[in-house]
């Protein structure tokens, strides 16, 4: 379909499929957005199945469904099903792609942004601690992105990975990812992209990006169910990742009694899924192919800078985005207020938003010290009326705490 979807009649009909907007004024997208009815209905159709046939049976009938998933993956990120694994959730697919990479030695060193999900370097430390290995943050230019001249400079030998967050947890930022892998690649260095923000939100193709691995996750913008993720590993890097776990379905026993390693990106997947949920991912995959990422994207734009500049005039409210490209993600603080008391008031009034601290992006906040931040996250499904609604909850907030 084309943009033409996104006419207000269309954003109505959208919004009357997702049950939620009749609930909540929702700006916590980027946390989890809200499913359609249809996502719903194919989660619930899979359980009764599995009620009336029982699991195992109906994971059978499942296979089409998981198949279907990861071929409607592959079309989002314009790559194949092969360099597909469907994954529990962000942080696991991208954690298990980390983890086959190791053992880490003394010497080698690992590049990151400076907006890296703290996630990440939780397993990057704990991967690396006691072996002699560093992680080294690569510079940002002065729009607070991710510096491509700055990586080509500190590249060596042994450099072993360098790892972005495209869009950071805790702001508008979108890194310039495709400029960083025309850096790695033409180095051959292996680049890992942790996209949880970025896949269902903006147009993705990984060959364009030049990245060995990318993760993104179901229940953001792609408006799946929590506990699904998708995992892409260049069919060509496949060879040199060996997954810490495996078992009957990633690498079952051979006739000589030795782990036979899937030759496809399932390797990195288990025998023990959620079918239902993989049913509602596919669902939301189909969903956002047929509005187009196009669309999506130019719509959630559009709906983030009438939020940005409503933010902006509003007496004691500091928008904190930067970059010279935003996403959805629109990030403030009030003044007076801590971001946990405004999410707390604004929730009282059935308005949500996120709220992050230091632990999310450690080191970006701790190199603009920042505490703490307010976070408005936006989807194709915003209206202008919500944009008001929060705005003049903020106001009176804004007033109350001078």
């Amino acid at each position: 379909m084309t943009a033409a979807i996104l006419t207000p009649a269309a954003l109505d009909a959208l919004r009357a499929a997702a049950p939620g907007t009749r609930t909540t004024v929702h700006f916590n997208h980027a946390g989890a957005s809200l499913p359609s009815t249809a996502t719903l209905e194919a989660i619930q159709a899979h359980l009764r199945r599995e009620a009336e046939q029982g699991p195992m049976e109906a994971g059978v009938a499942a296979r089409a469904q998981t198949d279907q998933a990861r071929q409607l993956a592959a079309r989002l990120l314009n790559a194949q099903p092969d360099e597909i694994a469907l994954t529990g959730g962000n942080s696991p697919g991208w954690g298990a792609a980390f983890a086959a990479l190791g053992p880490w030695r003394a010497g080698d060193r690992i590049l990151v942004g400076r907006h890296e999900w703290g996630g990440n370097l939780a397993a990057m430390r704990l991967a690396t601690q006691h072996t002699g290995a560093t992680i080294e943050t690569i510079p940002s230019d002065d729009s607070g992105c991710v510096d491509p001249a700055a990586l080509q400079a500190m590249l060596d030998e042994r450099v072993r990975l360098v790892a972005l967050t495209w869009l950071p947890a805790n702001g508008g930022l979108i890194n310039p990812a495709a400029a960083i892998g025309r850096v790695t690649r033409a180095a051959g260095v292996p680049y890992f992209i942790d996209a949880a923000q970025a896949v269902g939100q903006l147009p993705v193709d990984v060959a364009e990006v030049g990245c060995d691995v990318l993760s993104g996750a179901g229940r953001k913008a792609l408006r799946g169910p929590r506990g699904t993720g998708l995992l892409y590993v260049r069919r060509d890097f496949l060879p040199r990742l060996a997954p810490a776990f495996v078992d009957t379905y990633s690498a079952p026993l051979g006739a000589d009694g030795q782990p036979q390693l899937r030759g496809d990106a399932a390797r990195f997947e288990s025998a023990e899924a959620s079918l239902a949920l993989r049913a509602g991912l596919a669902n939301a995959l189909r969903e956002a192919l047929d509005i187009g990422l196009d669309a999506i994207r130019a719509r959630i734009d559009t709906v983030a800078q009438a939020l940005r500049a409503g933010l902006t005039a509003i007496d004691g409210i500091e928008v904190l985005d930067q970059g010279r490209e935003r996403s959805g993600l629109v990030s403030f603080n009030l003044a007076g207020l801590e971001a946990g008391a405004v999410q707390r008031a604004l929730a009282a009034q059935g308005i949500t938003i996120g709220s992050n601290g230091v632990p999310y992006t450690p080191l970006d906040m701790q190199a603009r010290g920042l505490a703490q931040i307010a976070r408005a996250s936006v989807s194709y499904l915003t209206r202008d009326d919500e944009i008001e609604r929060l705005l003049d909850a903020l106001r009176t907030l804004a007033r109350q705490a001078r």
